[in-house]
């Protein structure tokens, strides 16, 4: 039997990673896991607001909170590790009585902060589980050396995330290996990107991410795998700054994790949107069978 979830796209969904919605909302309907969006959700504030006032961001979460309480569902699932982090964590802060009636005051109604909340990959890997994910794979990924990249935040800190490892997690690791991928051993995988800090330091990212990119290339990889709109936005969109910046010539796909489950189960890669992906994931997607598509949207 299907479980609801109370769905929480986040802003990078509606505009930059769009392609991570749409394969989201692919797979979890090919795994049984139904998604039931938070009506007229709003941001979680992301870094800017938790960085500013604890107190105001977290009442932006606690207002999505409200409302996906109302709602009939097992939990709150988002695919975005920063959404993520300020749901759980305002979720946690709303257990101090204090701090709690004063995030109440500001939304204006009554918040429980008890509904579970959980990651869609955490959700897709506990609620399946690899094993029986195999069982449905109809194209598998064979010949595809990739290396998964979770990114700094996605289980950290693990007092408040509570899924996986934090210093070397698995769940991607699994479930890629589980679709038939080779999936290389990536001693960068929790490292930072450089995240948000592309605007306004651009020096920094282009030296994190590139040395991310070069550990991946040193390794033999076909294509990084992530689970972060940040991260996928600077290893992919940012590549040729990278390039440019560091003097390389990568040309490294780089995947979000719901778009290659989708292709091993049989999706197509036009509705996984593979066309919005900044580097060509045309030799990649050749390798495992899958017919390249020569025009993309960007």
């Amino acid at each position: 039997m299907s479980k609801q979830y109370a769905y929480y796209p986040g802003c990078s969904a509606m505009g930059s990673s769009i392609e991570y919605d749409i394969s989201t909302r692919a797979l979890c309907k090919s795994l049984g896991v139904e998604l039931v969006d938070i009506p007229d959700w709003n941001c979680c504030g992301s870094t800017p607001a938790h960085a500013s006032d604890h107190l105001l961001s977290a009442s932006l979460v606690a207002r999505n909170l409200a409302i996906a309480e109302s709602m009939d569902v097992e939990g709150i699932i988002t695919p975005c590790p920063s959404c993520l982090k300020n749901l759980k964590t305002t979720s946690l802060r709303m257990q101090r009585k204090d701090f709690h009636e004063k995030v109440e005051s500001i939304v204006e109604r009554p918040v429980r902060a008890d509904l579970p909340i959980r990651s869609v990959l955490q959700t897709v890997v506990e609620h399946c589980s690899p094993q029986s994910i195999a069982e449905h794979v109809s194209k598998p990924l064979k010949s595809l050396k990739v290396v998964p990249y979770y990114g700094c935040i996605m289980n950290r800190p693990p007092d408040v995330m509570t899924f996986d490892d934090p210093e070397n997690p698995t769940s991607l690791d699994r479930l890629m290996g589980a679709l038939g991928a080779e999936v290389l051993p990536f001693p960068h995988k929790v490292d930072c990107c450089g995240a948000s800090l592309g605007l306004v330091r651009r020096e920094l990212v282009t030296r994190l991410s590139g040395r991310i990119l070069d550990a991946a290339a040193s390794l033999g990889a076909d294509a990084i795998v992530t689970a972060c709109p940040m991260c996928q936005l600077n290893l992919d969109l940012r590549q040729n700054q990278i390039n440019r910046a560091n003097g390389t010539q990568h040309s490294m796909p780089i995947f979000y994790y719901t778009q290659l489950a989708g292709l091993a189960l049989g999706q197509s890669e036009s509705c996984l949107r593979m066309d919005k992906l900044c580097v060509s994931p045309a030799k990649a997607l050749q390798q495992v069978g899958a017919p390249a598509q020569e025009e993309r949207a960007r």
